[in-house]
Order: structure tokens, then C-alpha cells, then sequence
């Protein structure tokens, strides 16, 4: 089992320029309210800072892919988890196809709802001032992504009934923020049934009926429910969760023990850790960082350092 990655590098230096993606609507306006203090704490650093605003989702992702390219050495998006994705992308599409040119770096200022991916990091979404500190300091850490046949995800890879709950809450425009999750998963668990999974973990074929397979480069997905708990974005594995299958009354007794691993220790779940998991069947849906990558199969696979993100010094 490889060693975790040694302490942030970086020196501390701080980048010549930083390109600022911004989701104003973002948890009810909180990002539009949170900017202007974030742009000058920035600029009163000594940064060269250029802020763009999206109004659709469409917008961002062109937005950010051509901040990607913008010559910026920092690419920091603010928003919730569906910004940190489309940053996730772009700087490890940037990384991968060039790899001799200047290096670019990924920053996030957490002011959505779920925040998973800046929360499996460390970067508290209560503390802009921290956030923006962690930009401000210049420094940087290799961060593990998963590669998810064409696309990049920095924390969960969901197929079972996690996938079906998050594509019903896609659907719903009430109740707003975090909530809608919850009354989403209440809804799907009426109906739900143990579903069959394909799996081939590192090489070896599975046939397997189960709730949810999960697989993790960090710990956390859906507003902060800890589904593979031991996982670290350091590493270079994979975390595999498995919740085998029970009654409906099980699943929901074990919702709540999400929020802080503690359903992990149940007879039902099985963790498991690999380089590379492919997933058939299922939900027949996959999502990643909360968005919807596409229908299985899908094939995971652990890319150590795939880019490089700012962290507090």
C-alpha cells in the first residue's frame, strides 16, 4: 500500500494571475453577496484578478474552459459542487493534453449548497476568508481525481440508489438547498429494490445484487453524508462502498449514520479499496461530484496527481 502524499508543495509562491468563475445564483445569491469581498481581499494581496459571472449552467462550463486557456496560473471557480466539477475538468484537461506548458492550478471558493469537494479538503464553506486565503497563499498539492471513461471526478462516483435519488432531486425544484435531498431519498425508498451489479474490481469480475455501490476518491458526496469513509484524495486508491441488500427500514435507519460514517461498521457494508472499479448495471445511471455522467457500464480509475490545487500553506 503506497504511502500517503508528503505535505503541500509549492513554496508559498504566490501566481502572477487568478481567473474567477462565478455562480452568482449559488445557494440562493450567498456567492453574488460573498463576492465582493472575496475579489478584494484578492486584489488587496497583490493579485491580478478577472471575474466572470455565469448565468446558466452551459455558460459556466464555456467560461471556465476558456479561463482554462487564458494563459491565468490559478483557475478558481466559486459556486457549490457542480462549479468545482466543471474545474475539476478543465484544469485536468488542461493538465493532461498539455503537459510541458505552464502549469495551471485549481482554486475554490465553496458558497454553493453540498460544498463536498472543498469540505473533503479541508476548506471550511462557512469561511470564505479562509477560502480566499488558501488562493491568496499560492500554494499548491497534487490531488488524486477519478477518471470516469471521458470525464474527471473529484469525489464519488454514485450508481444505485444514491444515482436514483440525485437524478429525483435534479427533477424537483422544491424543497430548495439541502433538503430536497432528503425528501427526494424518502420518495425513491417506497419503491426502491435491491438492484444487479456487474463489477470488475482490479481485474476480478463480480456478480453481486446490492442498495448502492460507491466509489470514492474522497470521503464525501450529497451535502456532506461520509459514504466512504476512510477514503483520502492523496492516496492513489479508490475507496469501494457496497451496501448489500436490505429491507427499506434498514436503508433508512442507516441514512442519517451517513453523517458521520458510522453506518460503515454495519454488518451490510462492505468497503473495499482498488485502482481501477468497472460498474455494469445497477441503477443504469451514473452520477459524479453530483452531476450526471452518462448510463453504465462506466470504469473508475485512480489518476494520482492529476492536477494541482490550492490549499491553505
Amino acid at each position: 500500500m503506497p504511502e500517503p502524499a508528503g505535505p503541500a508543495s509549492g513554496g508559498g509562491a504566490r501566481p502572477a494571475s487568478i481567473a474567477l468563475v462565478v455562480n452568482p445564483a449559488a445557494a440562493k445569491g450567498r456567492a453574488q453577496t460573498l463576492l465582493p469581498e472575496v475579489a478584494g481581499r484578492l486584489r488587496d494581496t497583490g493579485h491580478a484578478v478577472e471575474i466572470t459571472l455565469s448565468r446558466t449552467p452551459a455558460e459556466a462550463a464555456d467560461l471556465i474552459r476558456q479561463a482554462a486557456g487564458s494563459g491565468a496560473d490559478v483557475l478558481a471557480v466559486m459556486g457549490g459542487d457542480g462549479m468545482a466539477h466543471l474545474g475539476v475538468n478543465a484544469v485536468a484537461e488542461h493538465t493532461a493534453t498539455r503537459p510541458d506548458g505552464p502549469p495551471l492550478a485549481l482554486g475554490l471558493v465553496p458558497a454553493g449548497t453540498g460544498n463536498d469537494l472543498a469540505r473533503s479538503l479541508g476548506l471550511d464553506p462557512g469561511d470564505v476568508r479562509g477560502a480566499t486565503g488558501a488562493l491568496a497563499s499560492g500554494t499548491t498539492r497534487p490531488l488524486d481525481l477519478l477518471r470516469v471513461d471521458d470525464r474527471w471526478v473529484g469525489t464519488v462516483l454514485a450508481t444505485g440508489f444514491d444515482a436514483l435519488v440525485n437524478a429525483r432531486a435534479n427533477r424537483m425544484r422544491r424543497p430548495r438547498g439541502a433538503a430536497r435531498y432528503t425528501v427526494a431519498a424518502l420518495a425513491e425508498l417506497r419503491t426502491f429494490r435491491p438492484l444487479a451489479y456487474s463489477l470488475v474490481v482490479d481485474g476480478v469480475p463480480r456478480d453481486l445484487e446490492a442498495m448502492l455501490v460507491a466509489v470514492g476518491n474522497t470521503s464525501t458526496y450529497g451535502g456532506g453524508l461520509r459514504i466512504c469513509p476512510p477514503a483520502d484524495p492523496y492516496d492513489g486508491w479508490l475507496d469501494v462502498t457496497v451496501i448489500h441488500p436490505v429491507r427499506r427500514a434498514k436503508l433508512l435507519q442507516l441514512l442519517p449514520q451517513m453523517r458521520t460514517g458510522r453506518f460503515a461498521s454495519d454488518p451490510c457494508v462492505e468497503q473495499l479499496r482498488a485502482r481501477t472499479v468497472s460498474v455494469s448495471r445497477g441503477a443504469g445511471v451514473a452520477y459524479g461530484d453530483g452531476e450526471e455522467l452518462g448510463t453504465t457500464p462506466v470504469t473508475a480509475t485512480s489518476v494520482p496527481g492529476a492536477i494541482r490545487i490550492c490549499l491553505p500553506a
